[in-house]
């Protein structure tokens, strides 16, 4: 079971840059050792069907992965799709913050356990983290847009939110509506 406790060491809620350093950087990251051993032991279903024992380890590395999905918000080659997912999680509801597996506790867990592939940081400002976030959509989502037609970029920056409805029905709806406009030259034939 997961040790819930902090560790004596609790230092000021820090931020997000000196929290978990960037991608890109080496620092911080598992030894594939300890990716493999998560990969064999913690993220392989058993065949039988029995229930899955999770090691502390493994639970906690299950929470540094979701993290790792973070990033893939700044990839400008990054399915939108999965961008929109990404954000649901990060800028959920309060109420759900104190869920397992959310952000929150996602940050809490990595940052506080002894276990985490990260080196320890404590408690992290999660408004803090959030607000970087917030501040860098508009770079990162136009970078992503780059490599899609003229039509896409323009509505996506009219009403995003009716592109994140198309693509929650179906992952593939713009590059369905990119081929339909190069057969009929009319998005809304």
């Amino acid at each position: 079971m997961l040790n819930q406790s902090i560790s004596p060491r609790v230092t000021p809620p820090t931020t997000v840059a000196s929290a978990f350093p960037p991608a890109s950087s080496s620092q911080g990251l598992p030894s594939p050792s300890l990716a493999k051993q998560a990969d064999d032991n913690a993220i392989t279903p058993l065949l039988d069907g029995a229930p899955m024992e999770w090691s502390e380890e493994g639970v906690v590395f299950l929470h540094w992965c979701l993290l790792e999905e973070v990033n893939q918000l700044a990839d400008p080659t990054a399915p939108l799709d999965e961008k929109f997912d990404i954000l649901r999680w990060v800028f959920t509801e309060p109420e759900k913050d104190a869920k397992p597996f959310s952000f929150v506790s996602c940050l809490r867990v990595v940052g506080c356990s002894p276990l985490s592939p990260v080196a320890y940081c404590g408690l992290v400002d999660t408004e803090a983290i959030r607000d970087y976030i917030r501040n860098s959509l508009w770079a990162w989502f136009r970078a992503a847009l780059e490599r899609y037609p003229e039509w896409v970029r323009d509505v996506f920056i009219r009403n995003p939110l009716w592109i994140e409805s198309r693509l929650a029905k179906n992952p593939q709806w713009i590059n369905e509506q990119i081929k339909r406009m190069a057969v009929t030259g009319d998005l809304f034939n």
